[in-house]
């Protein structure tokens, strides 16, 4: 009787499983063969990448996961992860239709732009499986500060040509994912990447790696019918002669002529030849080719075992399952299948192949089948809570002490302290992190009053010495390090700025990395952004102010990325009230769980904190202001012959004052404005833009409404320490003759003065440009 069961359970894992094929097979025809192409292009969907990957998400989501597990699913395998999404009831039909189409389905799992629930975006290969080790960290972290977490076991579907990303390996070495538990990775073993068939024997190392590293692997390599066919006499030659077989020589068998088959495996079989001879001997030719692909990634039971044995070990796993790339379709093992799409005629050879209705696609089992009880008894399984909401968490207006000098990145470090004490319930949630440069990115502080975080206590075994870190590790620690990956750090913070979502419980992220190295781990970053993560990044040290470090620590493209990139507000202010205000307001929006993430610009460059109240300023005008982007520092005097309009961005800003004496001199008056975000000023153009092109504003447009009527068209010099492209656009929306200074080549070491003065953004940079500038102007005036 048991038997019987399980052989009527295994038939319909079989037929669900298939279901989930034909229903992801016939998703991507429908957007390729039977809707309208306006394009007149291939709009594509990896069938065969899909194909390979079935078996292993139906034994995911119909028998192994739980409501609040969360799931990374592989990018090519969007289909059937669709599919299985539509059988369990969590997506209308309409969408099957509409893959990747304006406003329908994504070409890769979106977890804002799908219309259902999507834990991770994934599409950028690499990110997936250590975004969920990240994920399963920041639960972790929940759970040991006693923020209750709703999330359970982490999973990561991938391909294992994804296993080629250095993201991946990144992740297993970082010591702060050591002892991780509830983390699962699952990888499709299909041996294909996109160009070709994935070189040698490349999973043997892989295991290994994992293992070295505290991961338990689980591998499914071969399929019931293999397995019995390796059990008969002289099958352990057919399982050795299979297992040494590189990759290439193993798709060359999946390819070749059915009758081929047995003598390619007899030819390299060397001393074995008589044993495989023998084993082989005893079925025909067609059930040889059957038994050989039968493989243990296709089999739903076998998988869902080892989910559940990969489940039951502490520390961090993976399953390792061997697929065929294509498999079940006409493409199945062809080297250059990842691309390919079945024409209209195979597809309709595929559903006749299936026992289905090409005209009737999306049908489901009957109401009263065994398939159906199958699907709904995980569909209850599954149905997820709603989403807790949250109340805001409070910060009190802070009253940060500002020495008569200061840096921004001193504001900073300074700032984090007032937080934890004028609000210390709201403050309890930032977490910071970094990647091994914590203390010269201004957190030294911070650690010395939040600790370290530490699954457990860690003896501090310098504690007779008097120093000025405290490196201390334990687990209500608020400061997360990372090892040397700023790959790692974006990642984390993309997890812990998800923590509401995800969750349950809201977080406030901030990670610190020098200026330059943003790009190490500008994947991550953007990420993160698409997902709408929100989090704090503090850029520090940055530009050639840091001067003695040289080029390869001097960053020039942070402004133009902070421009560009959607999801982030960049941020340079150039004095510690600035700071004060601009994070207040960033734990506030974050804290509220709305806006948008923030990039903040520091610099170790000292500017005397006098320069910064403007004659007559209210503060709460100028507070708006600073938030805004942009305020008026200082003013021409009224008796200028000409005008300039300066305007300095962050730690150029005393330069930009020394330079105002020596152009009013020459009979040129300046108005001085200090940029905190050219990201804003660039938003507000777009939209005045937009506005005018829309006829309903065709007023000159001026940056928060600064400029007096006269000032408008004046030439306008703008500096920066980074690329001048930054700031580039500000005279043409000005409508004025205009300048940039900033930095366009590499820098070098040497004095600050010294590099200022080569890269001309010093005062004398300024003056020259500011009175070449106003020279140009009265000459077309004239």
């Amino acid at each position: 009787m048991l038997s019987e069961k399980a052989s009527i359970l295994d038939q319909t894992r079989a037929n669900v499983r298939d279901r989930v094929l034909w229903l992801a097979t016939a998703i991507v025809n429908h957007a390729n063969n039977v809707r309208p192409n306006t394009d007149g292009t291939k709009v594509g969907g990896h069938q065969s990448s899909s194909a390979s990957s079935v078996a292993l998400l139906t034994a995911l989501y119909f028998e192994t996961l739980e409501s609040d597990d969360r799931v990374a699913i592989k990018p090519h395998a969007s289909p059937v992860f669709h599919a299985i999404n539509y059988l369990l009831g969590n997506l209308d039909a309409k969408y099957l239709e509409q893959f990747r189409q304006y406003g329908g389905l994504q070409a890769y799992p979106s977890r804002t732009k799908d219309p259902e629930i999507v834990d991770f975006s994934t599409g950028s290969v690499g990110l997936a499986g250590p975004a969920a080790a990240f994920g399963a960290l920041t639960r972790d972290y929940l759970e040991l500060h006693d923020f209750t977490p709703t999330s359970g076991r982490f999973y990561a579907h991938l391909g294992d040509a994804e296993l080629d990303e250095g993201s991946m390996w990144e992740a297993v070495i970082e010591p702060a994912l050591s002892g991780l538990g509830r983390c699962t990775w699952i990888v499709d073993v299909n041996r294909q990447s996109l160009d070709r068939v994935v070189p040698g024997i490349r999973i043997r190392q892989y295991i290994d790696m994992l293992e070295a590293n505290g991961w338990t692997v689980f591998t499914a390599k071969y399929g019931d019918s293999l397995t019995e066919l390796m059990e008969r006499p002289g099958g352990e030659a057919l399982r050795r002669r299979i297992d040494d077989m590189p990759n290439e020589e193993y798709q060359g068998l999946l390819t070749a002529p059915h009758a081929d088959l047995r003598g390619r495996l007899l030819e390299g079989a060397d001393g074995d030849k008589a044993d495989l001879d023998r084993c082989v001997s005893t079925v025909d030719d067609e059930e040889l080719y059957e038994r050989i692909i039968n493989l243990g990634g296709h089999d739903v039971g076998y998988l869902t075992r080892l989910y559940g044995r990969a489940a039951a070990v502490e520390g961090p796993s993976a399953v390792f399952a061997y697929t065929v790339k294509g498999w079940g379709l006409q493409s199945a093992a062809d080297p250059r299948n990842h691309a390919a799409t079945l024409s209209q005629e195979q597809f309709e050879q595929f559903g006749a192949a299936m026992g289905r209705d090409t005209e009737n696609p999306w049908e489901r089992f009957p109401e009263d089948s065994l398939e159906q009880s199958y699907i709904a008894k995980a569909a209850t399984r599954l149905s997820r809570r709603k989403q807790q909401t949250f109340d805001p968490l409070e910060f009190e207006d802070t009253g940060l002490t500002i020495p008569a000098t200061a840096s921004t990145q001193d504001a900073f470090a300074r700032m984090l302290l007032e937080l934890d004490r004028s609000s210390p319930e709201s403050a309890s949630r930032i977490v910071t992190t970094s990647a091994d440069v914590a203390t010269s990115t201004g957190l030294s502080s911070w650690i010395n009053r939040a600790s370290v975080f530490s699954r457990e206590e860690t003896p501090d075994f310098l504690g007779f010495r008097e120093r000025m870190l405290k490196w201390l590790q334990k687990p209500e620690g608020r400061h997360i390090e990372l090892g040397l990956s700023e790959m790692n750090m974006f990642l984390l913070l993309g997890q812990l700025g998800l923590a509401d979502r995800m969750s349950g419980q809201r977080l406030i992220p901030i990670g610190t990395v020098y200026d330059p190295f943003i790009a190490r781990g500008t994947d991550a970053l953007v990420n993160a952004l698409y997902q709408e993560s929100r989090f704090i990044l503090v850029a520090t040290p940055s530009g050639i102010s840091l001067s003695t470090e040289g080029g390869a620590h001097q960053g020039v493209i942070t402004p133009s990325l902070g421009i560009n990139t959607p999801g982030i507000i960049y941020y340079e202010p150039a004095f510690a009230r600035e700071v004060e205000w601009i994070l207040l307001d960033a734990v506030r929006s974050i804290g509220k769980g709305d806006g948008e993430s923030y990039l903040l610009r520091l610099s170790t460059r000292p500017v005397d904190q006098s320069l910064f109240l403007p004659e007559g300023a209210q503060t709460e005008v100028l507070r708006e202001q600073v938030l805004a982007g942009c305020y008026r520092l200082r003013s021409a005097k009224s008796d200028s012959e000409a005008s300039l309009n300066l305007f300095a961005v962050g730690a150029l800003v005393e330069e930009a004052v020394q330079a105002i004496e020596p152009l009013e001199s020459e009979g040129i008056g300046v108005n001085l404005f200090v940029v905190t975000s050219p990201d804003l000023l660039n938003r507000q153009l777009m939209q005045a833009t937009a506005a005018e092109q829309a006829g309903e504003d065709d007023a000159p447009w001026d940056p928060t409404g600064l400029l007096a009527e006269a000032e408008i068209g004046k030439p306008a010099l703008s500096v920066i320490d980074g690329h001048p492209h930054s700031m580039a656009f500000l005279g043409a929306a000005l409508d004025c003759p205009s300048s940039v200074l900033g930095v366009t080549t590499y820098g070098q070491s040497g004095s600050r003065e010294d590099l200022y003065r080569h890269f001309s953004i010093d005062s004398q940079g300024i003056f020259e440009a500011g009175l070449g500038l106003v020279d140009r102007w009265r000459k077309r005036s004239a």
